[in-house]
């Protein structure tokens, strides 16, 4: 093993409402003390109850990516899992994201867009 992770980083526009949208997923404490980063506006963290550290940087010019365009690649994604996909949809358009595709009933995954337009998947577990 040469490195682990030590957060995931998402490039966006406002790191306040993507920090605050994946808490609202994930729970966690959002900016928490951490000697590893700087807190500022241009850069936020979420420390989540498994261990998963989100990191969102600031990007001005941010280019959202749109899914499934390959001209506009994902850039990242996650893969959320969830017990119940219909609960778990009625939460995160709640939260503030955006459908991109539903699928068909019988299908065990859903692909939604967070605030900034960074695609993710609500999975069946």
């Amino acid at each position: 093993m040469i490195a682990k992770v030590q957060c995931v980083v998402l490039d966006c526009p406002d790191v306040s409402v993507l920090a605050r949208f994946y808490q609202a997923l994930l729970g966690g404490v959002v900016d928490r003390p951490d000697p590893r980063w700087s807190l500022d506006r241009d850069w936020s963290t979420l420390h989540t109850g498994s261990g998963l550290v989100l990191a969102f940087q600031r990007a001005p010019d941010h280019r959202p990516p749109r899914w499934p365009d390959p001209d506009h690649p994902q850039q990242f994604h996650l893969d959320l899992g969830v017990p119940d996909l219909d609960r778990a949809q009625q939460q995160v358009l709640a939260a503030g994201a955006a459908p991109l595709d539903l699928g068909d009933a019988t299908r065990g995954w859903r692909v939604y867009a967070d605030p900034a337009g960074h695609p993710f998947c609500l999975v069946r577990e």
